[in-house]
């Protein structure tokens, strides 16, 4: 330890390994009233759908501008149970909801701590370059998944206590079975965490590009924007392929009897590629530039 003490100038004693670790990062994180705002939404959402599914009640299912297709049947189906009820909240929080959340928890992990002029004290510690990015990411992950893992356990448990322990139906394939529903539920929602990775990636990198949290997570959820949009666009042909947010609704393909995996494998797959580039990115910007915030 003296020897390489020596060589690196680092006081005696010194480990890189135990500076910044994650359990206190977690903590230091769970005292913002960010996080403490966005996880109460989480639980709040589920809640607000189901109070207006209740004052609602059944009079707009026959209106002419109701939705139709694969998400108007979730429509439908919603009230028929704890399932469908958290299956439709994930439905339409998945499009919009989910990205914001995501890109509010990567965006801000390091852009913050600049904007704080606190980065640079954290660096001086001093605090490995790398092990900070680690234990960032590591981190809003964690928050991203608890999060949506509290948005997602709010409507099955408010749905079922409201609706009963029924069996799945999607409107897209046959009725599946409570147990086997659940399990179809969970295959959902890990696909659609790993379609987000792309923007969690995504956000990270501007993170360690800007000094301002805002702009970082608002530079995120307009390109996702901007690639849904174009995704739309049916002249770009085979090239739309290629766009980030293309498979983002092949979860509806693992609601299907039997499950239809070959869009989710693609969208897995190009989700998986978009996010290693733009974290490596972000590794190799942060790791070689100045910190001067």
């Amino acid at each position: 330890m003296t020897d390489v003490a020596e060589q690196t100038g680092a006081a005696a004693g010194y480990r890189p390994g135990r500076t910044l670790r994650v359990a206190a990062e977690w903590r230091r994180q769970a005292r913002r009233r960010r996080t403490q705002l966005l996880l109460a939404f989480m639980v709040a959402l589920p809640l607000i759908i189901l109070a207006a599914f209740e004052i609602g009640g059944d009079e707009g299912d026959e209106e002419p501008g109701a939705p139709a297709g694969a998400f108007g049947s979730l429509v439908d189906l919603a009230t028929s149970g704890g399932l469908n009820f958290a299956l439709f909240t994930i439905a339409v929080s998945a499009g919009f909801l989910m990205v914001v959340v995501v890109a509010l928890c990567f965006g801000d992990s390091v852009s913050s701590e600049a904007s704080w002029g606190s980065l640079r004290y954290l660096l001086a510690a001093p605090v490995p370059r790398s092990r900070l990015l680690a234990v960032k990411l590591v981190v809003a992950a964690g928050y991203s998944a608890l999060a949506i893992g509290v948005l997602a356990g709010t409507a099955l448990l408010a749905g079922t206590l409201r609706y009963g322990w029924q069996p799945l139906r999607s409107g897209l394939a046959a009725e599946l079975a409570p147990a086997e529903g659940f399990g179809r539920l969970l295959l959902v929602l890990g696909y659609i965490a790993v379609t987000l990775l792309v923007t969690a990636a995504l956000a990270f990198l501007l993170s360690v590009y800007t000094d301002a949290p805002l702009g970082a997570v608002g530079g995120a959820v307009l390109l996702y924007i901007l690639s849904s949009i174009l995704d739309q666009i049916t002249a770009l042909g085979g090239l739309r392929t290629v766009l980030p947010t293309h498979y983002t609704d092949a979860w509806l393909g693992l609601l299907a009897t039997p499950v239809q995996w070959d869009d989710a494998v693609s969208g897995a797959i190009s989700a998986l590629l978009y996010a290693t580039g733009f974290a490596a990115l972000a590794w190799w910007r942060f790791t070689t530039r100045d910190i001067v915030s």
